[in-house]
């Protein structure tokens, strides 16, 4: 796979489209199969040296956020930015847990690729 810097519409040709469609129906067999799993999936982030802490689900929807005492102090635009970023660094440990599952499932299948080729297919169809 070599990576080009301007994408060409016309270079997506027929088998690059069946390829894709093939990886999809893969990921969907996959995530039936997978659902339970995927279900146990909790993503954990924290910042403000451990002080805000976030667990997510493999959704990204935010199952809980806590303060240690430290936060107390922080104003409230402090208070907001390090929960949004401890939110964002769940969501990235339990995309990171999904991709583990599928690399373990699909060996020769690579996600962030896969996406990175989805994203691209999906910007020059626009």
């Amino acid at each position: 796979m070599h990576h080009h810097p301007q994408f060409d519409p016309a270079d997506i040709t027929d088998q690059h489209i069946e390829e894709i469609a093939r990886e999809g129906e893969r990921v969907l067999a996959w995530l039936e199969t997978a659902q339970e799993d995927l279900d146990q999936i909790v993503g954990a982030g924290e910042t403000a040296g451990g002080q805000v802490k976030a667990t997510t689900d493999v959704n990204g929807r935010v199952l809980a956020v806590t303060y240690g005492p430290r936060a107390k102090r922080m104003n409230s635009q402090e208070l907001a930015d390090q929960t949004l970023a401890a939110v964002r660094a769940a969501r990235a440990d339990a995309q990171d847990q999904t991709h583990e599952l599928m690399r373990a499932a699909m060996p020769d299948f690579d996600p962030v690729q896969a996406n990175e080729q989805f994203q691209r297919l999906l910007s020059a169809w626009q």
